[in-house]
């Protein structure tokens, strides 16, 4: 069964605008779906798919949190919101 669907005061922007917009939806979907099946990409949630059991295992808390790498290579859990959000070149920040 589905989630409740949640009440637009709460929805960001984009998510209130593809619900208003089931046109730019359907081609929002079928965009993310070609990206997600390229190799490369299917490589890297493998990868993090595999850094999240491992941590699992050692005992780490990852509620809401997802891995992410750092500039050095290692893989880290972060908040998912701050995460998703970082912009730059390849998603990766300066900051971090």
């Amino acid at each position: 069964m589905a989630p409740p669907r949640m009440p637009r005061s709460q929805l960001s922007e984009s998510a209130k605008y593809y619900r208003d917009n089931p046109k730019a939806r359907r081609k929002k979907a079928a965009t993310d779906k070609k990206v997600n099946a390229r190799p490369e990409q299917r490589r890297k949630r493998t990868e993090l798919s595999k850094a999240r059991r491992q941590a699992k295992k050692r005992g780490v808390d990852l509620r809401g949190k997802d891995m992410s790498h750092t500039k050095d290579g290692r893989m880290v859990p972060e908040n998912s919101s701050r995460n998703r959000a970082r912009q730059g070149s390849n998603g990766k920040s300066t900051k971090k």
